[in-house]
C-alpha cells in the first residue's frame, strides 16, 4: 500500500523493514518480538534518512511500524515535516492483510506483540487515521486526498 501511495503522490517509497540491522531481521525470522533496544537504532536510521531526503527537497513516503509515540516523537525530531498514515482495524482484518504479504523475517506470530505495543496516533500528532476495511485502492485514494488537502504543498 506504502508503494501505491507514493506513486499517487509522485514520491519516492522506501520500505522501512529494508533498513532493520541483521540482528533484527534473524530476531523477528526466529519469532521473537523487538524490544525498544531493537527498535530505537532502526528508527534513527529512518529519521535520518527522512531528515535528508526532506532537506533535499525530496519528501518520501516510508512504511514503518512506528507504533508508540516515542517512536513517533524520535521520528519527527529529525524530520518535523513527518506525517503518519495509521491504519487501523479489527486483529482479523490486519492478520488477514498481513497473511498476504510476502515478508522474509516477520511472520504472522509477531502480530500479537505488535498489537500489544501499538499506541494509537494522539490528536497532538500529525496523521491520518485510516481504516483497513476498505479495499487498498480506495484507502491509497483516500489518504491522498486528505494528505493533499491537509499537508502536502
Amino acid at each position: 500500500m506504502g508503494a501505491s501511495l507514493a506513486r499517487a503522490l509522485g514520491m519516492k517509497f522506501i520500505d522501512g523493514d529494508d533498513l532493520h540491522p541483521r540482528a533484527n531481521k534473524e530476531k523477528m525470522a526466529a519469532g521473537c518480538a523487538l524490544t525498544d533496544d531493537d527498535r530505537i537504532p532502526w528508527l534513527e536510521i529512518i529519521a535520518d534518512r527522512i531528515g535528508a531526503e526532506f532537506s533535499d527537497g525530496h519528501p518520501i513516503i516510508v512504511a514503518c511500524s512506528s507504533l508508540k509515540r516515542s517512536y513517533r516523537t524520535l521520528l519527527t525530531a529529525k524530520a518535523p515535516s513527518t506525517v503518519f498514515v495509521h491504519l487501523r482495524g479489527a486483529r482479523d482484518v490486519i492478520a488477514e492483510r498481513q497473511s498476504l504479504r510476502n515478508h522474509e523475517f516477520m511472520p504472522d506470530s509477531l502480530l500479537g506483540s505488535q498489537l500489544d505495543t501499538l499506541e494509537p496516533l494522539q490528536s497532538d500528532e500529525r496523521g491520518v487515521l485510516v481504516d483497513l476495511t476498505h479495499a487498498p485502492d480506495d484507502i491509497v485514494r483516500s489518504v491522498t486526498r486528505e494528505l493533499t488537502k491537509n499537508f502536502v504543498d
